[in-house]
């Protein structure tokens, strides 16, 4: 190679070294300009980040946004891989359960990532074993490994944007199916569905 050439090449990877440094960044956070019809749950949704999140970045005490106002996004909790097992979890655990019941599957799981009694990441709860089992069935049984449906992406999807915004369930189950006494010990937080849901 020739020396004009080299330099030509060296100088090209340098800017393209740049480049993906800055679009790496510009991933972790993103100046917004809001845009009329924009709301804090289209831009969480969007983003893929929490609703409270968003305006704790961004001061800001209401849920109002103006058009034209820039905001900052921040970075998305959890990468497109963790989105798409905890969607994956979803699907298996909730099949057949009322959409609500879906998010508020996915929200079990992020309360615990948020708990100290939990690992404290989304993987790391999920592939949690306790007692010589998972945490979770779909992933004893390997139902974990199918593809997300659509509505179960979107209830994770929806669950992240609530994050925090929960009555702090940490555990589901099903009545008719459960042999566990300590989990009936545990305070109901809601139904939904087969599900109950409890703390």
């Amino acid at each position: 190679m020739k020396t004009a050439s080299l330099k030509k090449w060296i100088v090209g990877a340098a800017a393209a070294c740049t480049f993906f440094s800055i679009g790496s960044f510009a991933e972790a956070s993103t100046t917004y300009q809001v845009k009329q019809g924009d709301t804090l749950w289209k831009l969480a949704n969007t983003y893929n980040v929490p609703v409270l999140e968003l305006k704790k970045t961004n001061a800001m005490e209401t849920n109002m946004l103006y058009a034209g106002k820039k905001i900052t996004i921040p970075s998305a909790p959890f990468t497109t891989s963790e989105q798409d097992l905890l969607a994956r979890l979803v699907s298996a655990e909730a099949k057949g359960e009322p959409y609500a019941g879906k998010v508020a599957v996915a929200t079990v799981v992020l309360n615990r990532v948020a708990s100290n009694d939990f690992p404290n990441t989304l993987t790391g709860v999920i592939n949690e074993i306790s007692n010589g089992h998972y945490a979770f069935t779909p992933v004893e049984n390997g139902t974990i490994k199918q593809a997300a449906t659509a509505e179960s992406k979107r209830a994770a999807k929806e669950a992240i944007a609530l994050k925090g915004m929960s009555k702090g369930s940490l555990f589901f189950y099903n009545p008719k199916t459960s042999t566990s006494k300590w989990i009936t010990s545990r305070e109901t937080v809601t139904t939904i569905g087969q599900h109950v849901f409890a703390k």
